[in-house]
């Protein structure tokens, strides 16, 4: 990632409040996370203090990721209590598990928003999860951000008014990264492509952006009236790869998560579909450092997943390059997929606090623009952010995934990463999509 200014604390590795690991069935090849994701970032905050609530997955499908998105928001909340916190008191995180279940992600905004009154939340991750709860926090009006909830859903819901601005994301929704696919699929040459999708609010928020954006551009999806779905607890996949797979598509697209995407590529190689004519395209559910990894290795040696491509929303905000040094530094590897996005999404929170001298999420949500949307001094750094509003400086936080500039939807745009999986099993980007307004 890329380079700007110090974000105004030296925090040595292990610094963050610890994130107990949660075995799940692939966590083998997960980077070691350090523990106690209930542990409140500092001892000393107390009742008045503003409590900011995590709710992301710590176990389940999505745990490679929540795990690292965990360890984002402890940093986060530990580099601005190093500064003086929000209102001369330390920010107090309390942390739930949404086990990538929508179930326990109502359970856990539950107790957040009726048990330790929060007054902001930063999740959930996955869309479904984030459908489940989002509901809870605007009834008890805590304001909820997302880091990579991307489902078009959401986008349609605030603008019929049902959250009533108590919901924003910095990852840009699906309708955008439908065509990101379509434009790559579009510049490889594919004419036909089959869709293989996890049936859920992701999934068919996806696959349903990606449909007439093929099709704008000339291209033809298959199985367009019958889109290949499968649940999201499978663990055999062949009756659907069989489907995606046949007639031999220019490609099939994946849209899925990593554990349970790793299943069907191992199983898509073992029935022999791999290798052949049809190219696999993933998003950003499956971008992963352990992705080879979790696929595993042919007889010969290589990685089944060398070849595939995809896209992810770029984490290309001006940001970036402090907040990867600060992570890298802290815990020794570089930040995962919708870790920048974590990152600001906790930093506007945090500031919009402050902006507005309070701990109630109306008072958050009412400052939330103040402090991320233009006009005001464009800040790269959350402590010098947080100085600026407490002198009554009028700010434009730019952050490490984006410049973060909220719509009325609570919606952010931005450019797609355009990956592969190289024969040594690296991530490597290859280009980036520009996304339209």
């Amino acid at each position: 990632m890329h380079h700007l200014a110090s974000l105004g604390t030296n925090l040595g590795k292990g610094g963050a409040i610890a994130l107990m690991l949660l075995a799940t069935a692939c966590q083998d090849t997960s980077p070691e996370a350090p523990a106690s994701p209930e542990a409140p970032a500092s001892p000393e905050a107390s009742a008045g203090a503003f409590k900011l609530g995590s709710l992301l997955p710590l176990t389940g499908d999505l745990a490679q990721y929540g795990q690292t998105m965990q360890e984002t928001s402890n940093l986060l909340v530990e580099t601005v209590n190093a500064c003086g916190g929000v209102m001369g008191q330390p920010v107090e995180l309390i942390s739930e598990d949404d086990q990538t279940d929508p179930a326990a992600g109502a359970a856990g905004m539950t107790k957040l928003a009726e048990v330790d009154q929060v007054g902001a939340v930063v999740g959930a991750a996955g869309s479904a999860v984030s459908s489940a709860a989002i509901d809870i926090a605007v009834r008890n009006e805590v304001m909820q951000i997302s880091p990579s909830s991307t489902s078009p859903a959401f986008t349609d819901r605030a603008a019929n008014g049902d959250f009533n601005g108590f919901w924003a994301r910095t990852a840009p929704p699906d309708t955008f990264q439908g065509g990101a696919l379509a434009q790559l699929a579009n510049e490889q040459g594919f004419q036909t492509v089959a869709v293989l999708s996890i049936n859920n609010d992701y999934g068919n928020g996806l696959i349903g952006a990606f449909i007439p954006a093929f099709e704008a551009v000339g291209g033809t999806v298959v199985n367009k009236d019958n889109p290949t779905k499968y649940t999201e607890n499978a663990t055999t996949f062949d009756t659907e790869l069989q489907a995606a797979f046949q007639g031999a598509p220019d490609a099939v697209l994946l849209v899925g998560y990593l554990e349970t995407g790793s299943l069907i590529l191992k199983s898509a190689y073992e029935q022999g579909l791999l290798g052949g004519d049809t190219q696999v395209i993933l998003t950003d559910g499956m971008k992963s450092d352990q992705l080879a990894a979790n696929v595993g290795q042919s007889p010969d040696g290589g990685y089944i997943a060398t070849g595939v491509i995809g896209t992810a929303p770029s984490a290309g905000g001006p940001a970036i390059g402090a907040f990867s040094q600060l992570y890298t530094k802290t815990f020794n590897r570089d930040p995962n997929v919708f870790d920048p996005n974590t990152w600001d999404a906790a930093a506007v929170l945090v500031l919009a606090a402050e902006a507005a001298k309070s701990t109630d999420g109306a008072a958050i949500r009412d400052s939330l623009s103040a402090v991320a949307n233009a006009p005001g001094e464009a800040v790269t750094d959350v402590c010098q952010a947080l100085e600026l509003v407490r002198a009554g400086t009028d700010i434009d936080y730019q952050g490490a995934s984006g410049t973060i500039d909220f719509n009325e939807q609570g919606d952010v745009v931005g450019s797609y990463d355009v990956w592969t999986i190289t024969e040594a099993g690296a991530l490597e980007v290859t280009s980036v999509i520009q996304v339209g307004e």
